[in-house]
Parts: structure tokens; sequence; C-alpha cells
């Protein structure tokens, strides 16, 4: 398959534990970006909007017209990121099931509300999910290399990330008693913990250097694998946690 090559080098990309949260002028942009959709400020725009208060203050009219000018010209170059961030991010819309929305909401509640847990470790556990997902691809269709780096890259993102952003504070305990020595977490955890990597995901991918045509392949191989998770929804996932 001719895309074989460039979804392995995005795949090695996209879970290298240093390039998640890299510092890069781009990365820190995108990051501004997400944080002011969620309402919060960043920090390098107090910055500078303290630092052009106090210029303000202490410069004269020709100096202020020289500011707005700048200003003027921020907020053009600003409006130009925005679009290309909302471009990106439209790329990676991932819509889950319905169905599976509602196991979102139940898994919610269990943990925060009800004070219950997924009993560890989980049967099917990720790496069985993946391996029935693959059996199923190949019945339906020639499988291709590409789909197997996929899930690949799947389970190593959701092994990094688990700890990190996928945990409720109630189940950090519980990790630390499963995940020892090596213990790689898709080997314990199951589909609801897994199916929460998927919320996630529009949220980290624009972080990722990827080429659009091979972001909206792989946008359909994830939705493709999301309707598997559905169909499979009884069998995967658990109707009641533990108190």
């Amino acid at each position: 398959m001719s895309g074989n090559t460039s979804s392995i080098t995005f795949w090695d990309e996209w879970v290298g534990a240093e390039r998640l949260m890299k510092k890069t002028d781009e990365n820190t942009r995108k990051q501004q970006e997400l944080d002011r959709k969620q309402g919060v400020e960043p920090k390098s725009v107090r910055l500078n909007q303290t630092k052009s208060k106090i210029s303000n203050d202490s410069k004269g009219d020709k100096d202020k017209v020289k500011s707005n000018g700048a200003k003027g010209k921020k907020r053009k170059n600003e409006s130009s990121d925005e679009k290309e961030n909302a471009s990106v991010e439209k790329l990676v819309d991932i819509e889950i099931p319905q169905t599976l929305k509602q196991q979102l909401v139940d898994d919610w509640g269990f943990v925060n509300e009800q004070n219950k847990l997924v009993k560890l470790p989980r049967s099917p556990n990720i790496d069985d999910i993946m391996k029935m997902y693959l059996e199923h691809r190949s019945k339906k269709d020639m499988i291709s290399d590409s789909a197997g780096e996929i899930l690949k890259g799947l389970r190593c993102y959701f092994d990094r990330t688990l700890p990190v952003i996928l945990l409720y504070d109630k189940e950090r305990p519980q990790y630390g008693e499963y995940i020892k020595n090596d213990v790689s977490p898709s080997s314990i955890y199951g589909a609801e913990h897994l199916l929460r990597l998927f919320v996630k995901l529009p949220e980290l991918l624009p972080y990722v250097n990827i080429e659009e045509d091979l972001l909206m392949s792989l946008q359909q191989k994830i939705l493709d694998f999301l309707k598997f998770l559905q169909q499979k929804q009884s069998s995967f996932f658990l109707s009641s946690y533990d108190g």
C-alpha cells in the first residue's frame, strides 16, 4: 500500500513522549488558542497586556498611534491563526456514536457520583479488543498494514496519556496498585478507559505534524473502530462498576 511509510512515520512522531508537549513556538501558539477557547487567558497574553498598559501610560500620543497600529497587526495575525486552528480542528472532529456518548456519561457517574471503580484487570482488555478488531476487519476485506499501525499508535498513546489526562482523581490509587514493573496499561484496562481517549484526540492531534490527506484517512479509521466498539458494546463495556 502506497501510504504505509507515511503512516508508520506519523505514528512514530505521535506517540513520542518528548513530542507530546515539546516546547516550540508553534505548540505554544496552539496551546494558547486552546486556552482561549476554554476561557483561560494565556500567561504570555497577560504579560503582553501588562507591558502594553505600562507603555501606553508613559508614552505620548505618537507612541499610542504606533501601539494601536501594532495591535491592529497583531489582531490580524491572531485572526489568521484562529482560522488555521479551526481548519485543523475541523479535520480531526471525531463523532462518537450516541450510545457510546451515553456510556461516557454513565462512566463519569459511576466513578464521581457513586464512588465506584472498574474492576481490574479487565477482560477483554484493550490489547484483546484491538486483536478482535483486526480479525473483524480481515473478515470484511483485505486488512492493510496501516490499520495495524494505527492500532499500535492508539495503544501506545493510551499507555502514555492514561495517567496524565484519562484518569479521574479517584482512580489514581488503583492505577498505582496495578501498573507496576513496566506493566502496560493496555493489558490491564478495558473499553471504558479506552473510550475516554477518543474524547481527547481532537485536542491532541492539532499538535501533530501530519499531512491533511493522512489526517482525514486517520479520522475515517478511528470512526470505523468506534463503530466496532458500538457493535460490541454489550460485551466490551461493564454495565455496572465495583463499589
